[in-house]
């Protein structure tokens, strides 16, 4: 971290299928070893898999899925007099869709089909309908921050 002066955030490209800012991070979290076309290529048929499954606006359902995936407390630690505790804190609203875009992935990775397009809109369509992998990592983290409500006056 830079102790001179403020990083200046850059700002992405909205994409030019559905010109949606989320969707272009979910590319740039897809994608591996700089191959944004074959991360562009699964994202789109994923979505395009979405639209025939559910018949709605794909770009709606998926900022819809991502909310419905986004955390809002977690647990940071934060030590004080020698002991270290677990202090429950608000999530920022872009640290909250980053964990929510790298559950979905990390759920396209834990699936046994192996086939990126159709586990991607999988995903995309449980965390619309408020179940599956994601929503459960987020009620887990929410739980955790729950249970340790008790630290919270550590927070500063």
């Amino acid at each position: 971290m830079s102790r001179r002066k403020k990083t200046t955030k850059r700002e992405l490209e909205v994409d030019y299928k559905y010109g949606k800012k989320l969707v272009t991070k979910l590319i740039n979290y897809v994608m591996r070893d700089g191959k944004k076309d074959v991360a562009r290529n699964i994202v789109y048929r994923a979505l395009d898999l979405v639209q025939d499954k559910t018949k709605l606006n794909p770009a709606e359902i998926f900022e819809e899925a991502v909310n419905n995936s986004r955390p809002y407390m977690q647990v940071k630690s934060r030590r004080v007099g020698g002991a270290t505790y677990p202090v429950p804190m608000e999530v920022s609203q872009d640290k909250s869709i980053a964990f929510a875009l790298k559950w979905m992935v990390e759920g396209v990775e834990e699936r046994p089909l192996k086939d990126a397009v159709k586990d991607l809109a999988q995903i995309i369509i449980d965390s619309h309908n408020n179940t599956g992998f994601v929503v459960k990592k987020r009620d887990e983290m929410h739980r955790q921050a729950e249970a340790n409500k008790a630290f919270a006056h550590f927070r500063w």
